[in-house]
């Protein structure tokens, strides 16, 4: 596997990141109404497609139906199991606009749903119907993130073929705007404290102990990066020596860093992003005392 990795420099995209944020989090707060729900909500996510992003399949009313991204024709395509269909093209307008269209063509494939129309995990968030700022779409730095995704999804499947535990599925959490991938080694967690209404969401999400490790694609000045981290942290994992070399513990966030950047000028991105995933995997899981022979192949 080749990859040529595109510059995701934020400065030059850093509007249409924020935007396609906020579609992305329209179409999946669809996904997690109508999905039945499964642990560490699993349920919510999007998954890497060969042109862009997809919900999966949604159960209906006896039917079911899939909302995918498409930034290699830059579509956004409703498919059903009833052989309809709707097509939104993806250019530069407002997050108003596109949550109208987007709803309105669920309405003509009788999808009667209602979400909750305001965003999360972003700062000041505006209502959907009422969000006239965010209107910003580069088709060729879209193009550039899914590229990117599609190269992260590939990798950190081969990294989780290594490992024959409870393990989530690879995907994009448009909450956070992050593909990740989870490692658990079956013991509970400890119950944590969060604010009020992140209580409920916190506790499923880290019900019990988890490696996980992902891609982000950067956001408020933040360039794209790789993280790692483990979940209750074990003494000594920030002190331990990872790879590549320019990787490091990162103190602000609490977690493992390798910049995109630094993987896309590497020689070889795959070995560098593999030898990332398994030395910080290997960190967290020594120094948790998992039992490693029993859970890896």
């Amino acid at each position: 596997m080749t990859f040529s990795l595109p510059d995701l420099n934020l400065p030059d995209w850093e509007a249409t990141r924020a935007t396609l944020h906020l579609w992305t989090q329209i179409v999946g707060k669809v996904r997690l109404e109508l999905s039945p729900m499964l642990n560490h909500w699993w349920q919510v996510p999007l998954y890497v497609t060969a042109r862009g992003l997809t919900t999966s399949v949604i159960p209906y009313r006896g039917w079911a139906f899939e909302v995918e991204f498409d930034f290699t024709e830059h579509e956004l395509q409703i498919r059903t199991s009833e052989r309809t269909s709707r097509t939104i093209e993806l250019f530069p307008r407002s997050v108003a606009d596109f949550y109208a269209e987007f709803m309105a063509a669920l309405r003509a494939l009788h999808i009667d749903v209602e979400i909750y129309a305001v965003p999360v995990e972003v700062p000041d968030p505006i209502p959907f119907a009422q969000d006239e700022q965010h209107a910003s779409y580069d088709a060729e730095y879209a193009n550039r993130l899914w590229r990117a995704l599609l190269f992260s999804d590939l990798v950190l499947k081969e990294f989780r073929g290594r490992f024959q535990g409870k393990h989530s599925p690879v995907h994009f959490f448009w909450g956070s705007f992050d593909i990740a991938s989870s490692r658990f080694c079956g013991r509970t967690a400890p119950e944590r404290q969060w604010s009020p209404e992140l209580q409920k969401i916190m506790q499923e999400a880290y019900s019990h102990e988890v490696s996980s490790a992902g891609f982000w694609a950067g956001g408020a000045g933040s360039d794209p990066l790789f993280y790692a981290y483990h979940t209750p942290e074990p003494p000594g994992y920030r002190e331990c020596e990872i790879q590549p070399s320019a990787a490091y513990f990162h103190q602000t966030l609490r977690e493992f860093v390798l910049s995109y950047e630094a993987v896309r000028l590497s020689p070889d991105p795959k070995r560098d992003l593999l030898a990332f995933l398994q030395s910080t995997y290997e960190a967290g899981a020594d120094c948790a005392k998992w039992d490693r022979a029993a859970l890896e192949r």
